[in-house]
């Protein structure tokens, strides 16, 4: 099974609540009933994450509306599935990823398809620093990075998705997708978002670390953050 990350963009005349409820309602049940697509998460920078503006980080223009998430027999395949997201999206772009999901939010926030998934869904396009090989890349950010993130941050669900392949012209140059949930006061509370009780001198201590841990792996000159909802669309069929 391979997985497939699309990003999406709406017509600028369009609102970002009917980008999503169009996606939902009408591209959504096109998904559900290809039998090629096992399930699909749609992720969209709605009204309902209004509130954690503070937290966007633009380094390119403009950014996606929305994710689209596909998890699929062949992504060779695509050609069936994608006249479909063409034709309620301005553009989009594709990277086929390995995803790897330290914190697997259903665990603790189940969701039923249509339905909003609890709190914030933070995504984060990384770059590599030019600085760093591949190898040296993946062990400072999979091996030693994840569980300080962890540690740190109320996350309750928590994808990587490192880019195998950009798939179509215009997509941009980026070496992973991160996938991070948040409860909802982490939109506008740090101590909620770093998940200190009030305490202050915590939240300067795990700030402190997140950033620390951060720069060492991360271009923060090539880096979009989006507090996106996400959407469950067709979930994996059980077992």
């Amino acid at each position: 099974m391979e997985k497939l990350l699309y990003t999406l963009w709406h017509h600028p005349d369009q609102s970002a609540d009917e980008f999503r409820d169009a996606m939902l309602q009408q591209l959504g049940p096109q998904l559900a009933v290809v039998d090629a697509i096992h399930c699909a998460r749609l992720a969209v920078a709605d009204s309902a994450v209004d509130e954690a503006s503070a937290r966007r980080i633009q380094s390119h223009s403009p950014a996606p509306a929305a994710i689209l998430s596909l998890w699929v027999d062949f992504a060779g395949a695509a050609p069936n599935w994608e006249p479909a997201i063409e034709a309620f999206t301005v553009s989009h772009s594709a990277y086929r990823v390995l995803e790897a999901e330290p914190l697997v939010s259903s665990r603790s926030h189940p969701s039923l398809p249509g339905e909003r998934v609890y709190g914030m869904c933070q995504v984060a396009f990384l770059r590599k620093p030019a600085a760093l090989d591949r190898a040296e890349w993946l062990a400072l950010w999979q091996g030693s990075h994840t569980p300080i993130a962890i540690e740190t941050q109320s996350t309750f669900g928590y994808r990587q998705n490192l880019v195998i392949e950009a798939r179509g012209e215009g997509s941009l140059p980026v070496d992973a997708i991160v996938e991070e949930h948040f409860p909802p006061q982490a939109m506008a509370s740090d101590d909620a978002f770093y998940d200190t009780g009030g305490d202050q001198a915590l939240l300067q201590q795990r700030m402190a670390a997140m950033l620390e841990s951060c720069a060492r792996f991360i271009d923060f000159n090539h880096i979009d953050v989006i507090p996106m909802s996400e959407y469950l669309i067709k979930p994996f069929a059980a077992p």
